[in-house]
């Protein structure tokens, strides 16, 4: 047991030793995602409180304990992840019947957004147990709040989480093509050996601002904004640039106005990439608010000047009126 978070546990005690934490409830507990100083005070006693720990990995969190100070036994940790959440959902409810108090984690922070949880916070609600929450560390709210997004637009306000885009090459290209369309902010996350192919799709986006952010909170943390054209080349001037976890924050998409034929050709451009001609345009003059007559005329310039090619068609399209 590491003694380095000693006076850590016993200032948790004297914050939160206090409150209430009934008996027979689950306890969502947030964790770092990579710095242990993240964790927080009533985290670090609800852990040491709790009869059992529902955990994604039974290594990572009994190693993660200790290095905290808290010991558990083997049979005080619940394997509980994407392949068995269901069945062991059916334990951690068996538990809490008996009185026990059950802490969730996951292997880094806070279960149940993009990590496992989900499923087994709603089998205990369904069975009309307490489920408590203990906010702390995420990585999405932690690149977020770095992104600097205030636009003082209100139809760009907030952001939509997307997680992580689909492996596989060509469904990639197309959740591209229609983040195209999207005027939030979108938060993407991305494992370390998929990071090439996802700047490869996002360079199609041009522009588009992107804050990366990888490594966050540890040693090696970056975190950069730069546009989504040019985030394969960042990638590529440092060899440790594609290691370590990414979340990825695209920034609202900048509508062009209406009489911006500038901004309506490259808005044209990147829709041509990766779209049929007409189903660009429909698009183009969606987000622009542009006349689509007038986009198709620009369209078909482009196309015969070589600077946008039509992709091979998916599935019919609509003619235009």
């Amino acid at each position: 047991m590491s003694s380095h978070y000693a006076a850590a546990l016993d200032a948790a005690r004297k914050a939160a030793a206090g409150q209430n934490y009934p008996p027979g409830a689950l306890y969502v507990v947030a964790t770092p995602i990579g710095n242990l100083a993240d964790i927080t005070l009533r985290a670090l006693h609800v852990l040491a409180l709790a009869d059992a720990v529902a955990c994604e990995d039974t290594r990572h969190t009994q190693a993660l304990l200790r290095a905290y100070g808290i010991d558990k036994s083997g049979a005080q940790l619940m394997a509980v992840h994407q392949h068995n959440e269901v069945q062991a959902a059916q334990e951690v409810i068996g538990r809490l019947r008996q009185g026990q108090r059950v802490a969730c984690v996951s292997d880094a922070g806070t279960p149940a957004i993009s990590d496992p949880g989900a499923r087994l916070v709603g089998a205990v609600r369904a069975a009309g147990l307490a489920v408590v929450p203990l906010p702390g560390a995420c990585s999405i709210t932690t690149v977020l709040s770095v992104a600097g997004l205030a636009t003082g637009d209100e139809q760009k306000a907030g952001f939509v989480f997307l997680g992580f885009l689909p492996s596989k090459s060509g469904e990639r290209a197309l959740a591209v093509a229609a983040l195209a369309q999207q005027m939030q902010a979108l938060v993407l996350l991305e494992a370390p050996h998929r990071i090439e192919a996802l700047a490869a799709a996002l360079a199609v986006l041009g522009e588009r601002p992107l804050t990366v952010g990888r490594e966050l909170t540890k040693q090696f943390e970056e975190i950069t904004t730069l546009s989504a054209g040019t985030f394969g080349q960042w990638l590529g001037q440092a060899p440790n640039r594609c290691r370590g976890e990414f979340v990825l924050v695209l920034h609202p998409v900048a509508v062009p106005e209406h009489g911006d034929a500038a901004a309506q050709h490259r808005l044209l451009r990147l829709l041509l990439a990766e779209l049929p001609l007409k189903t660009a345009v429909r698009l183009a003059a969606e987000i622009s608010g542009a006349p689509r007559n007038t986009l198709y005329e620009a369209a078909l310039a482009l196309k015969n000047q070589g600077d946008g090619a039509e992709p091979a068609r998916v599935g019919p399209s609509r003619t235009m009126p």
